[in-house]
């Protein structure tokens, strides 16, 4: 892997050169973290893309799907696949909405909800392996920098 240390003479956001630019930096730094949890959750036969629906069903069980799809920012269609697949390995069910039969909720199983005490640990471990040597409050002031550059790029509604 090619070291693009940060130039650190310069106050530019954008850095042409190859590595520098803070889209690149998080990008490659999501890559790196997301290779990381994935080989975990792989120990439990758990795909990195059904990593986010679980997060969201340990949160609130029993969503439609168009909620889950909305939380997770999924399209429809991925969330289909991807829920087939957690059906096929035991960790959801569908069930039609009571008020709404239209609506398919999603609920866990319970080997879906005994899987979050056995991952959660896991992301609490990757981020604290990508925060070693970083003092509490430089977490805080990344978390709240990173937050800040998100809702600059929402706001102007680059997409």
């Amino acid at each position: 892997m090619t070291d693009h240390s940060p130039d650190v003479d310069s106050d530019a956001a954008f850095q042409y050169r190859p590595g520098q630019s803070i889209g690149y930096l998080i990008r490659d730094c999501y890559r790196i973290f997301w290779r990381s949890l994935e080989a975990r959750l792989a120990r439990h036969e758990v795909r990195g893309g059904q990593w986010f629906f679980l997060r969201e069903l340990w949160e609130e069980d029993g969503l439609n799907q168009r909620e889950l799809s909305k939380r997770v920012g999924m399209m429809e269609p991925t969330t289909v696949v991807a829920i087939r697949g957690m059906v096929e390995a035991g960790l959801v069910r569908r069930a039609n909405d009571k008020t709404d039969r239209r609506k398919v909720n999603i609920h866990l199983t319970a080997k879906g909800r005994r899987l979050r005490a056995r991952l959660l640990p896991y992301a609490v471990e990757v981020n604290e392996i990508a925060t070693k040597g970083l003092s509490k409050s430089e977490v805080r002031t990344f978390r709240r920098l990173i937050n800040r550059m998100k809702q600059n790029l929402v706001e102007a509604k680059l997409d």
